[in-house]
């Protein structure tokens, strides 16, 4: 090696080392901005159930004390047992559960069979059918909420649970959804299934369903908790108190001329803990069925 060129590399090496501690410094202050913001998120994230959680065990008229006290004291953990008693908690609980889980079962069936359709079948105007069935998705609910009264009014569905489970019980997105993922299983498990002499609906029932567990939990969790929190259709169709869903039992907190709030955010707490169990029971599979759902594209 001669001199020139030792001294062009010794001369190089601290502009390399620069370089890389340059390169090291911006991808430190990348991660530390990034976990600031995420912070911030998580932080306006939390803050308001935290905000529900601190107000449910205020007393009468300190929930809007200012500054606010996070920390209540006393606590008022009666606010609860209030809120169980002065209306009937226990059966809005038991009609949003039996809504829900209806129209989480009858979803389930009807968009995995749409789905399995439009995913494994080949027939004449498949696509465009499909196009059309999710062009569907592009009208906004509040259009199609008088059409539909008037139909279950004309079915003599009024202040019946069938009012409020059978619109709910089809969806196109929920057959988006498990299209997409039927999408990315093997073709060849089908045709050894076919070839040992199984039928269409055998190889949905015994080797589409089983494999899209993820994608299924998925969307059973998505519809169970658009159903639970649904709010405007039930108030609309639903006259008889007893056959209210929550949400809407919840409006009887409010009064007239006065609302015991501290009492209606106790219960919407209460209201709040079955669908923390079923995301908690199902999250397992959430992450897997939503990332898988969107990776087909034959």
């Amino acid at each position: 090696m001669t001199d020139a060129t030792r001294t062009g590399s010794i001369s190089t090496a601290p502009t390399v080392r620069r370089t890389a501690m340059r390169k090291a410094t911006r991808e430190r202050l990348g991660k530390a901005a990034t976990y600031l913001i995420l912070s911030v998120l998580c932080v306006a994230t939390v803050l308001p159930f935290l905000w529900t959680i601190s107000s449910s065990l205020k007393g009468p008229g300190e929930v809007f004390d200012y500054p606010p006290r996070w920390i209540p004291h006393p606590a008022h953990w009666e606010n609860f047992t209030t809120a169980w008693n002065r209306v009937p908690f226990g059966r809005f609980l038991l009609n949003s559960t039996f809504i829900a889980c209806s129209v989480v079962f009858l979803r389930l069936l009807t968009s995995s069979l749409a789905a399995y359709a439009f995913a494994r079948m080949r027939f004449p105007g498949r696509d465009a059918m499909f196009m059309l069935y999710l062009g569907t998705l592009m009208i906004p609910g509040q259009v199609t909420i008088i059409p539909r009264f008037i139909l279950i009014r004309y079915l003599h569905w009024l202040d019946t649970y069938t009012a409020m489970i059978l619109p709910g019980a089809f969806s196109a997105f929920g057959t988006f959804l498990l299209r997409q993922f039927f999408l990315t299983l093997p073709y060849e498990l089908e045709d050894a299934a076919r070839i040992d002499g199984c039928s269409r609906l055998g190889v949905y029932w015994h080797i589409i369903l089983p494999l899209s567990r993820p994608a299924l939990v998925a969307l059973g969790i998505f519809t169970f908790e658009g159903e639970w929190n649904s709010f405007l259709w039930p108030l609309i169709v639903a006259n008889n108190p007893l056959k209210m869903p929550v949400q809407v039992g919840l409006a009887f907190f409010r009064g007239m001329y006065s609302t015991e709030w501290e009492i209606m955010l106790a219960g919407t707490l209460i209201a709040l803990i079955p669908t923390l169990i079923v995301f908690a029971a199902g999250q397992r599979y959430f992450t897997k069925g939503i990332a898988l759902s969107g990776l087909g594209g034959r």
